[in-house]
């Protein structure tokens, strides 16, 4: 086989703020590309050289982009090498994965639009990857060098240089910073690409097609909140969720279930509760829609399923049974009721006795369990007793509502719960993000009055114990 062609033309120092490097300039003969070499130290003839291969990136390397960890991993590369005395980077002149400045800001644009990396670059009619070695092999043995230790997250990196002949003695890290702009892209190098990375915990969100990336980045935010908050109370951070119309209607007057969010906004509640670790809704819901309380929309874990269900009434033809998680189901301390509970302990659920207050399930001890069991992150979906009685007794820290632009003249909310409007909060730094023909309105709860005892008079409010 005749060697790649690569010619060598001139070089010169280049002193930088991490030290003076000498950069020498290629021309790759088989397709007229520039490529570049910048070097510190004696390289030549010698072993476990420290390299980095390392592909343009316009909007990384020069503007300093967070949307990539490429200019960081550059960085980087040029720091260690000048901590070390000797090294090189071989700056290969294939920008975007080998797909051009032009498509790769037309991939910019599908991103923001939801997709991932991957997905955008296929979208446009490339590969997943469509970058070259062989112009890098060609430099080293140009520089002669015998072997490598490649600074590299990249296994496929590592394999293509090595079919070309490249001894690679060891691989060497780059870890990078995870921001709310690159947390996707660098979630998807690892999930799909395989990168050897390691990420913080529950930073990856997956995408919705038509959701802004900002999504995101607010559901990190929520998850970081819940962490810190967990620590310090020893209860999960609570997240109110659910669809209304612009009556505030949430479901039928019959109690029937009612279709009220398009599409994308239902994708959205299956991102919101892939970001949970458990997820709330009463037996009422339960009867009514048989949820499965899944992650079904996106990719994603699936939260634990958490019933307020008094009098043991879960159905165990349900399809939450179908979930992955067994559900635990919250059930009332000193009732008659031990067959129906005991029966569905028996199919697998974890019941969480908890005690009664004014005839009521104490939902702020079940808060308490929920936290002892490790629950940093609590969705609740409803009904409207569940939600209505959560308000009133300041137990819900952030909501995500969905508006449908529609008038349904259904069950709200407050039904039922009529007179409690001083004791309801208000949402404070609020955000408003269009989702289909749907608004999603997010904001922390913030209570501005008590209730004389904290708690729903027995009188105005649906009664727990359903």
């Amino acid at each position: 086989m005749d060697p790649y062609p690569i010619r060598r033309t001139t070089s010169a120092r280049i002193p930088t703020p991490d030290g003076t490097f000498q950069l020498t300039h290629y021309v790759d003969g088989h397709d007229g590309k520039e490529h570049l070499a910048l070097s510190m130290g004696n390289v030549r003839e010698q072993n476990s050289v420290l390299v980095r291969v390392h592909s343009e990136c316009f909007t990384g390397d020069v503007l300093g982009s967070q949307r990539c960890d490429c200019g960081e991993q550059l960085h980087q590369a040029m720091q260690r090498i000048a901590q070390l005395g000797s090294g090189v980077i071989i700056y290969l002149r294939q920008e975007g994965r080998g797909i051009g400045l032009g498509e790769k800001l037309r991939a910019y644009n599908l991103q923001d639009q939801g997709y991932d990396t991957v997905e955008a670059n296929l979208m446009l009619g490339h590969q997943a990857d469509e970058r070259n070695y062989a112009a890098a092999a060609a430099i080293l043995s140009d520089l002669q060098i015998r072997s490598i230790r490649l600074m590299t997250n990249n296994p496929a990196k590592i394999d293509h240089l090595m079919a070309l002949g490249i001894q690679i003695d060891e691989r060497v890290p780059l870890q990078v910073t995870v921001t709310p702009d690159n947390a996707l892209y660098l979630a998807t190098k690892v999930e799909r690409m395989h990168h050897l990375l390691t990420l913080p915990e529950m930073t990856y969100f997956p995408p919705t097609p038509g959701l802004l990336p900002a999504l995101n980045a607010r559901l990190a935010a929520l998850q970081q909140r819940a962490v810190q908050h967990h620590a310090t109370t020893g209860r999960p951070f609570v997240t109110l969720s659910y669809a209304q119309a612009l009556d505030g209607t949430i479901g039928g007057l019959d109690k029937t279930p009612l279709a009220i969010s398009g599409p994308e906004s239902l994708r959205f509640t299956h991102m919101l509760r892939s970001a949970h670790d458990a997820i709330l809704v009463g037996i009422g819901t339960v009867l009514a829609d048989d949820p499965r309380l899944t992650v079904r929309l996106v990719d994603g874990p699936s939260p634990q399923p958490v019933i307020v269900d008094s009098r043991g009434r879960t159905p165990l033809t349900a399809r939450l049974w179908q979930h992955a998680k067994p559900p635990w189901i919250a059930s009332a301390l000193g009732q008659d009721q031990t067959g129906p509970i005991d029966a569905l302990a028996a199919a697998g659920a974890s019941i969480l006795p908890t005690p009664l207050h004014n005839g009521q399930l104490d939902l702020a001890h079940l808060l308490d369990q929920l936290g002892a069991r490790g629950v940093r992150s609590l969705m609740v979906e409803g009904g409207a007793t569940i939600i209505s009685t959560l308000l009133s007794r300041r137990l819900v820290d952030y909501a995500v509502i969905t508006v449908s632009p529609r008038f349904l003249g259904g069950t709200t909310v407050t039904n039922g719960a009529s007179g409690l409007a001083r004791a309801m909060p208000t949402l404070t730094n609020t955000a408003y993000t269009p989702s289909g023909d749907d608004l999603l309105v997010w904001g922390d709860v913030t209570y501005t009055s008590q209730p004389a005892n904290g708690h729903l008079p027995a009188a105005q409010v649906e009664c727990l114990i359903l």
